[in-house]
C-alpha cells in the first residue's frame, strides 16, 4: 500500500495508548483522522483538540463522508473490537483497505530501522528510557511507545533527521509478527493471554517466532535467563543482558544513596562508571541496562547516556510517585501480571525499609485472573495490607465463578478486604497509611487523584 495516496485514515478503538500514537503520526503527516471509541477519555479529548474527528457510539452515520472514499481511506482497528461491530462490518463488506494497528506499524516502519521491544513486562519503560536516551542524544529517533513519557508527555516522538525508530512490539494477539526489526529486545517471557494463546508453551513459542524476523545484520538482546530459545538470520549478533549475572551488558556497584539508584555499566569493550538512575527503583536497573545496551550499540556517546538516564523521566502509570512525603508515599504502577506485582511491590518496600506498604489492586480481565489466580495471590501476600477491587472487564464478558474473591480466599496476610471502586474512597479516609500502592491496568488510574486529595487533607 503507498500510504502517499491515502488521504484519510479511520480508527476502531481509537482510544487505545497504541493506537492514540498511530493517530498523533498521520496528524502530523497531514491526514485526515477519525474513527470510533468506545468510552470518552482524557486521551480521547486530546486527540480530538489535536483535530481527530472521534465519536463514541456504534453508529454508520457518525462516520464522516471524508472517510467513506474507498480508494483514499485506510481503516486500522484494535483486535479489542470485536467482528460484529457495526463500523467494522461496514467497511468489511465495502471492500475498504483494512488492518490491524501492528500491521499499519509495520507499514509505516518498513524503511525504517526498527529497534522493537518484547516482553511480558518491562517493555514500556525500556522502550521508553531507549527513546529518552536517543532523543536527548546527538542520534535521535522516532518513537511510538505504549505509555506516555512524562517529560514529553506524548506517546509518540517523531525526527526529521533519523530513521530510527523505537517501537514497543505488542505480543496480544501475536501483532508483534508484523515487524521487522533492525534491533530487537525480549525482557521476559513469563506466560500471559493465555484466552489467545491456550498453553505457556504456545506464548513463548511466540516470541521465539518473533526472533528470526530480526533483519540480518541487526542484534538481538535478549534477557538471561528467559525461557527461549532463539532462530536468528545469518549475521544477526545475540547478546545476554542482566542487572546483576553475570551477562554480556550488566550491572555492577550497584549502589542505593538518599533515595537514589547508582551503578556501572559493562559491556563488551565499554564501562560507563556511576550511572544515576532517573527513576530510583531497582526493576529499572535492568531495564537500564538493556536501553543502554541498545543506546550504546547505535553510536550514543558514554557521556550522553550518562546525562539520558539521569534525567529519564520515567513514564506515566510505571511506578509513578504521586506523594511523596516524610509520613505518606502515594505510588501508581500499570502492574497487572504476577510477576510485575511480585517485582513492584519488593522494589516498595527495598525504597522504603521498614514502612507499611498497602496495595490496592485492580485485576484485569476474567481469564487472567482465571488462570493466575494462585500466582497473584502469592504476589499479592508479599504487601502489608491489601484493598482488592472489582474485576475490570476490559474487552471481555463475565466468566461465571471467576470474581476477585478466587485471588482474595489464597492471599495469605491477615489485613485484606474486598471493595467496589464506589466503596474506595470511603474506606481511605477511615484510615491511616504510610505508602499506598495502586496497581492495575483498567480503570484505578481514574482513582489516583481522588485517592491523592482524601490524603492531602488528611
Amino acid at each position: 500500500m503507498d500510504l502517499q495516496k491515502i488521504k484519510a485514515i479511520y480508527f476502531i478503538g481509537a482510544g487505545g495508548i497504541g493506537m492514540s500514537a498511530l493517530i498523533r503520526y498521520f496528524l502530523s503527516k497531514g491526514k485526515k483522522v477519525g474513527g470510533y471509541d468506545r468510552t470518552p477519555s482524557e486521551l480521547t479529548s486530546q486527540l480530538e483538540q489535536e483535530g481527530a474527528a472521534l465519536h463514541y457510539t456504534d453508529d454508520l452515520d457518525l462516520i464522516p463522508a471524508d472517510f467513506k472514499v474507498k480508494e483514499e481511506t485506510l481503516v486500522i482497528y484494535t483486535p479489542a473490537v470485536p467482528e460484529s461491530h457495526t463500523e467494522l462490518l461496514y467497511f468489511r463488506k465495502q471492500g475498504f483497505e483494512i488492518m490491524k494497528r501492528a500491521q499499519a506499524l509495520g507499514l509505516i516502519t518498513r524503511h525504517e530501522r526498527g529497534l522493537c521491544v518484547a516482553g511480558t513486562h518491562g517493555k514500556t519503560t525500556t522502550s521508553s528510557m531507549i527513546a529518552h536516551l536517543l532523543k536527548q542524544s546527538h542520534v535521535d529517533c522516532n518513537a511510538f511507545l505504549g505509555g506516555i513519557l512524562k517529560e514529553y508527555d506524548s506517546n509518540l516522538m517523531l525526527s526529521d533527521r533519523s530513521d530510527l525508530v523505537v517501537i514497543e512490539a505488542d505480543e496480544y494477539d501475536r501483532s508483534f509478527h508484523w515487524l521487522t526489526p533492525y534491533m530487537a529486545v525480549v525482557t521476559s517471557a513469563d506466560p500471559d493471554h493465555l484466552d489467545i494463546y491456550g498453553t505457556p508453551e504456545a506464548y513463548r513459542a511466540s516470541f521465539e517466532k518473533f526472533t528470526p524476523l530480526i533483519r540480518p545484520g541487526g542484534v538481538l538482546l535478549l534477557k538471561k535467563g528467559v525461557r527461549i530459545t532463539p532462530q536468528l538470520q545469518p549475521n544477526v549478533k545475540l547478546y545476554s543482558y542482566s542487572a546483576t549475572e553475570n551477562a554480556d551488558f550488566h550491572a555492577e556497584r550497584i549502589s542505593v544513596e538518599k533515595g537514589e539508584i547508582y551503578f556501572d555499566f559493562v559491556g563488551p569493550n565499554v564501562r560507563i562508571e556511576r550511572i544515576q538512575l532517573g527513576v530510583p527503583v531497582k526493576i529499572n536497573i535492568e531495564n537500564g541496562i538493556a536501553a543502554i545496551a541498545i543506546a550504546w550499540l547505535n553510536g550514543v556517546t558514554p557521556e550522553e547516556i550518562k546525562k539520558g538516564m539521569a534525567s529519564f523521566p520515567g513514564a506515566k502509570r510505571r511506578f509513578d510517585i504521586h506523594l511523596k512525603k516524610d509520613n505518606i508515599v502515594l505510588i501508581d504502577d500499570y502492574a497487572h501480571h504476577p510477576a510485575e506485582l511480585e517485582a513492584s511491590i519488593r522494589s516498595v518496600k527495598e525504597l522504603y525499609p521498614g514502612k507499611k506498604v498497602t496495595g490496592i489492586f485492580q485485576p484485569h480481565l476474567y481469564s487472567r485472573t482465571r488462570d493466575f489466580a494462585a500466582d497473584f495471590a502469592r504476589s499479592l501476600s508479599h504487601l502489608d495490607e491489601l484493598i482488592l477491587l472489582d474485576i475490570y472487564p476490559a474487552r471481555e464478558e463475565p466468566i461465571p465463578g471467576v470474581t476477585s474473591r478466587i485471588i482474595f480466599d489464597k492471599v495469605t496476610i491477615p489485613k485484606k478486604q474486598l471493595c467496589s471502586k464506589e466503596q474506595l474512597l470511603s474506606i481511605i479516609s477511615n484510615e491511616n497509611y504510610e505508602v499506598l500502592l495502586m496497581l492495575g491496568a483498567g480503570d484505578i488510574e481514574q482513582l489516583v487523584e481522588p485517592v491523592k486529595e482524601i490524603i492531602e487533607r488528611k
